[in-house]
């Protein structure tokens, strides 16, 4: 066995990977760019190595680099992780010309899964299922329309050498392709050194489903479950599970066959993963293998107990797989939601800044349920706009599906990270989602569920009597401190009112209002909501110190955790998705409320502003021109990703306040409107 590893990668695949390699008692050498100075896997590692520049270009893309570190610390192995040098067949070859072992697969296997048009091809030959398309090299968009036209609408033009949802574009007519084809090549071109593009047909509801494969050096190959991975934006997956709620007993076992097949016929010796599209009858498709490591690999280890990466440093190492095909047993279910730091108003464009505030829930086993977080961010840690925004996989498992999104929902109500913008509001949403959990939803969720973008999920009236009902208890806490402040002016000592008004909403619009009436117990606060749906008083009791941003409230027995933050006269609760101001009042304070003046928002309709920070590609306009709904204005790259912005209404460019080259940052204005 080793006794020191490498691990050529950053954030969090690079602590996970440290992990195992400490339980395993193998030393691990880290390396660095710029940016990842103070990064949490430097900390972690027993020695860390600097390599560069801030990009990653200038850093952990450069083999030659790593190699140096392996040679100066004596590391004897690099794990990749994924991405970056993780599927160079290149990578792997300097490694063995250097006597250092590659945690993962033979270059043979790297390069023919590495290059999508040659990897569709051995799947013909091996009997996997594939999607119809041109797997040649297309020249430019002229070709590309007539080879879409040829296949049917829609179609997918997807980058050769890509991953990561880069270099992707679907086409649901000509405009589509001929405006797509272009930016796919740009995008693969960028964060891939290879701008080759194929177009395949594109299954109109499908579903992302992956079977998990490990193989050895001794010819062993066995598949380990599948994950399902529908829930993507920009084809990016942002919440996985295992197993797949769609699979009958059939099809995976078919699935599993065929990916073992392919695997074999590689060769194959690490973990891997086979991608499929399966569409609403079960015919599934081979999209992709992946001969690396998956970021959702969590789910894979919640249900079967294997860890992923300690057999692929035992198999590297040149050990025979420990388990056989009838060693695998799924237990229970598990879900993955992956926590970016992007906006989901607006349409989940990256966010970068420093963490200010970093609480996630404790990792735990407990009643059946476990809480697993894989990160590599901490409290005042920066997400850098040079590599992915991703701050932490978050993971419950429990032994029913129902009880893991149960799970799932009260961990992102226990989460609470503030300095950048963040998805914990839109993972609760889907939490909640009745397609979600019962389990009918496609690749298409997003963009069904939310068809003019995401927004909180509205309360309800029961959501609206629970945070009621916290508001007031939050209420009553802080007057109570308030009355125990010493040299407090004469005539200001404290009345509780006994009947009090829940007021939502903006102060001077129209907003809900719940009226209660309470009384102070020894232990605990008695509310009753006055109402239509009244029932018996209920005992609250806070659990929580007084400042914490994230509050524990037990009411009539059950636990309840909310994000709670002062807001101008009142509270801002945040849980399950939804997001309510609350205000706290006497019933004749919450009558002259309704007589404030409301202030309306600005008004941003005369101009384009740019949705994230990013790189100003090009502009498609000039001073004068007239615009239609949907026309093209600017492309802003972000995150490798180019982000076309369109005119949401007709108008005439008045004038243009950017450059192309320029740096962007959120709401810049770049365009103004007559």
């Amino acid at each position: 066995m080793f006794k020191k590893i490498l691990i050529a990668n950053r954030g969090e695949i690079a602590c996970r990977v440290i992990k195992t390699a400490q339980k395993m008692g193998i030393k691990t050498v880290a390396v660095y760019s710029d940016a990842d100075r103070d990064a949490l896997h430097v900390r972690m590692a027993d020695e860390a190595h600097h390599i560069g520049g801030a990009a990653a270009a200038e850093s952990y893309l450069i083999a030659e680099r790593i190699i140096e570190v392996c040679h100066k610390t004596g590391a004897e192995a690099v794990h990749p992780g994924y991405g970056f040098l993780s599927e160079r067949s290149s990578f792997c070859e300097a490694l063995g010309a250097n006597n250092i072992a590659f945690i993962g697969p033979n270059p043979k296997a790297i390069e023919a899964m590495g290059d999508k048009i040659a990897s569709k091809k051995l799947a013909d030959a091996a009997g996997v299922s594939t999607v119809p398309g041109f797997l040649g090299v297309i020249a430019d968009t002229d070709e590309a329309v007539r080879i879409a036209t040829q296949i049917g609408y829609p179609v997918m033009m997807k980058a050769s050498a890509g991953g990561g949802g880069k270099g992707m574009r679907v086409a649901w007519n000509e405009a589509d392709v001929r405006e797509g084809f272009d930016a796919a090549m740009n995008e693969a071109r960028s964060s891939f050194g290879d701008d080759r593009v194929f177009i395949e047909k594109f299954i109109t509801k499908p579903r992302h489903i992956e079977i998990q494969v490990l193989g050895d050096g001794h010819g062993n190959v066995i598949y380990v479950g599948e994950r399902e991975c529908s829930i993507q934006r920009r084809h990016q997956k942002v919440i996985e599970e295992a197993p797949s709620p769609f699979l009958d007993e059939e099809t995976r076992a078919a699935m599993g066959a065929q990916s073992v097949a392919l695997a074999k016929a590689v060769d194959y010796n690490s973990a891997g993963t086979v991608e499929f599209i399966v569409d609403q009858d079960r015919n599934f498709y081979f999209l992709e293998m992946n001969t690396r490591l998956q970021v959702e690999h969590p789910v894979t280890e919640l249900i079967t107990g294997i860890d992923l990466v300690e057999q692929m440093i035992r198999v590297a190492a040149g050990e025979k797989l420990s388990i056989g095909q009838d060693d695998v047993q799924l237990n229970g279910w598990a879900i993955e939601s992956r926590i970016y730091a992007e906006d989901p108003l607006r349409n989940f464009l990256p966010s970068t800044g420093r963490v200010q505030r970093y609480l996630v829930p404790k990792e735990s086993q407990k009643d059946g349920i476990t809480v697993r977080v894989d990160t590599g961010i901490y409290e005042g840690g920066e997400v850098s706009m040079f590599y992915d925004p991703m701050i932490a996989k978050l993971c419950t498992h429990a032994k029913s599906r129902t009880d893991a999104i149960d799970a799932m929902a009260q961990a992102l109500n226990q989460t609470d990270i503030t300095g950048l913008g963040h998805n914990t509001v839109f993972l609760s949403a889907v939490m909640r989602n009745e397609d979600f959990r019962s389990g009918d939803f496609s690749t298409n969720f997003i963009a069904e569920t939310y068809p003019e973008g995401f927004q909180p999920l509205e309360t309800s009236l029961e959501d609206r009597e629970l945070f009621s009902l916290m508001a007031a208890a939050m209420h009553v806490r802080d007057e109570q401190r308030a009355a125990s402040i010493s040299g407090r002016m004469a005539g200001s000592d404290m009345h509780m009112d006994e009947n009090l008004v829940a007021y939502f909403g903006e102060v001077g619009a129209d907003g809900h209002i719940h009226e209660m009436h309470i009384h102070q117990g020894d232990d605990a606060l008695h509310v009753g909501l006055m109402g239509e749906n009244i029932a018996d008083k209920l005992n609250i009791k806070i659990m929580s110190p007084m400042r914490d941003p994230i509050q524990h409230f037990v009411i009539d027995g059950m636990v309840h955790h909310a994000k709670v933050e002062r807001k101008n006269l009142g509270y801002r609760i945040t849980m399950g998705g939804c997001v309510e101001d609350v205000i706290i009042l006497s019933p004749p304070q919450a009558e002259m409320l309704r007589f404030m003046p409301f202030k309306m928002p600005p008004d941003t309709s005369k101009l384009l502003l740019c949705p994230m920070p990013g790189l100003l590609v090009s502009m498609a306009v000039s001073v004068g021109d007239e615009v239609q709904p949907g026309q093209q204005l600017a492309v802003v790259e972000a995150m490798k990703m180019e982000n076309i912005l369109r005119a949401e209404r007709a108008a005439t460019i008045l004038a243009i306040k950017a450059e192309a080259g320029d740096s962007l940052s959120v709401d810049q204005v770049i365009i103004e409107f007559a």
